[in-house]
């Protein structure tokens, strides 16, 4: 609003009406205006005592003094309107307009409107606008102070980690306990978030702890693999926290502290065998927590979360994330990766190449530079086992698959009985077949190496030690030529008993 007042002070000192427009910020034009109609009417500095601001612009411009009939804004329903995703004074100042055409009102201009508003708000003391939009963000952290379980057998505490997560908006919170703040503990605690929430925020604030953020950088962070997946899956974005700014996510920050307060330690003597049981007390304490009264605001956590911020969570998918761990690895020369004891072919091209595994509970999937190469259903039980898809294999090691047991028991038939039964006592030594074809094939080609008579030898020795000998055991009695003196005895003749050098019973003085 023009001040009027000051203008005519201002012309008293004797100003021209482009300094007067400068010092007050206005035009060349209002300022003459003004002058023109305080002439007209006769009005003079000073003005009277009596004269206030309202009488002297009635005086000045009666016909905008009609103004008393414009639609003042309801600033506080402002207020709350601004704090939702995407809107903005102008926004609104268009809405009010449309509004006041309808009902036959006249609104104010944009910047009366605005005017209003910002006297609004420092009358009120209310921020201009809210820090926090409702279902934007949920800041994440583990707390700093532990709980414990017992553990019955020895007696002793264990420690568990306290997962919390909050919503700034409203302040609404979760907390669970882990046992430890590794991948999968860090991954299934947000999922459980997500659903105690109902719902997803658009932005996940967490530190730049390992489970989060492989390398910290404020302009270009390089987000956790499996982290990024997980917020790809729920449709969310991951912002971290800049190192040591904890102000960067203040209201996990200041929720971290009261659950130490409220939860942790209102716990403390209370003694839990399982975490399951910690976990469902935890849970009855933060129930409390949200719906403590807020102290200087109506209204607690809760209430805040199922007016304000509910209903601009995202919706949660209808599938719930399947934990996946990513791992680097490098394929070996028998184009298999090793993945926690098990053995998983790759296209043999990708050999000493490093290839990005996924591993959830059922798969095995292998990506080269974000192409996914092969899968494997995941091998569980005992270790050394092999997953082998034919096509990843070499031309001529694809043969080798061709074999069975009735070729090998062929094969050594063909070198004589000895060697057969030893490559029949290795296949039914092994639960299952193809366990035993390597050792088969060891045996038999060592007839190539030392010849198919020492190989048959060796056998025959062997099996007069075991039952079932091993193709160590044939190895070793060709290496030492154990079975070539086998071949000597076979080969000697009996020794005649009757040698003339014998001596008789005469010699030693005996009598017929």
């Amino acid at each position: 609003m023009t001040d009027y007042r000051e203008v005519l002070r201002l012309a008293d000192v004797v100003l021209n009406r482009t300094s007067i427009g400068t010092a007050l910020g206005y035009s060349r034009n209002t300022v003459a205006e003004v002058l023109r109609r305080a002439q007209l009417k006769g009005i003079e500095w000073p003005l009277p005592d009596d004269l206030g601001d309202r009488e002297l612009h009635e005086m000045l411009f009666p016909e905008k003094a009609k103004g008393k009939n414009h639609k003042m804004p309801d600033c506080e329903k402002m207020h709350k309107e601004l704090g939702k995703r995407g809107v903005t004074l102008t926004l609104l100042w268009e809405e009010y307009c449309n509004d006041c055409r309808q009902n036959g009102e006249i609104p104010y201009a944009f910047t009366q409107f605005r005017h209003h508003y910002h006297r609004y708000v420092q009358t009120t003391k209310a921020t201009m606008h809210l820090v926090h939009k409702p279902g934007e963000k949920m800041e994440v952290d583990w707390a700093g102070q532990t709980a414990s379980v017992v553990d019955r057998a020895t007696g002793s505490s264990d420690a568990a980690y306290v997962f919390v997560a909050t919503l700034p908006c409203s302040g609404y919170s979760y907390v669970e306990a882990f046992f430890s703040m590794n991948q999968e503990s860090w991954t299934n605690a947000h999922i459980n978030a997500f659903e105690y929430f109902g719902g997803v925020p658009s932005l996940l604030v967490p530190d730049n702890l390992k489970t989060g953020v492989d390398r910290a950088n404020w302009y270009s962070p390089t987000i956790n693999k499996t982290y990024l997946e997980l917020a790809e899956h729920y449709g969310c974005a991951v912002i971290p926290a800049r190192v040591r700014k904890p102000k960067d996510k203040p209201s996990v920050e200041g929720v971290v502290g009261n659950i130490s307060t409220w939860i942790i330690a209102a716990l403390r003597n209370h003694k839990f065998f399982t975490l399951s049981d910690l976990n469902e007390a935890m849970s009855e304490k933060l129930q409390i927590f949200n719906e403590r009264p807020f102290q200087k605001k109506p209204g607690s956590r809760l209430s805040a979360f199922v007016e304000d911020e509910k209903e601009f969570l995202r919706q949660l998918p209808k599938d719930r994330y399947e934990l996946a761990l990513w791992k680097k690895l490098t394929c070996g020369f028998n184009y298999h990766i090793s993945v926690d004891g098990g053995f998983y072919s790759v296209p043999y091209e990708y050999i000493k190449h490093e290839m990005d595994v996924r591993v959830t509970g059922a798969v095995v999937e292998v990506f080269y530079q974000n192409h996914r190469v092969c899968s494997h259903p995941r091998l569980y039980g005992r270790h050394g086992q092999y997953s082998t898809i034919p096509e990843h294999m070499p031309e001529k090691h694809k043969q080798y698959t061709e074999w069975n047991a009735e070729r090998f028991v062929s094969w050594a038939k063909s070198i004589g009985p000895n060697t057969k039964t030893v490559v029949t006592a290795i296949l039914s030594y092994h639960k299952i077949e193809q366990q035993g074809y390597r050792a088969c094939m060891g045996v038999l080609k060592l007839g190539d190496r030392h010849g198919v008579q020492r190989l048959e030898a060796a056998c025959e020795k062997a099996l007069s030690y075991t039952p079932n000998p091993s193709y160590k055991n044939i190895d070793s009695i060709l290496k030492s030529g154990g079975d070539k003196l086998t071949a000597q005895k076979t080969e000697a003749k009996p020794m005649d008993e009757s040698h003339s050098f014998i001596r008789g019973a005469g010699y030693y003085g005996r009598k017929n």
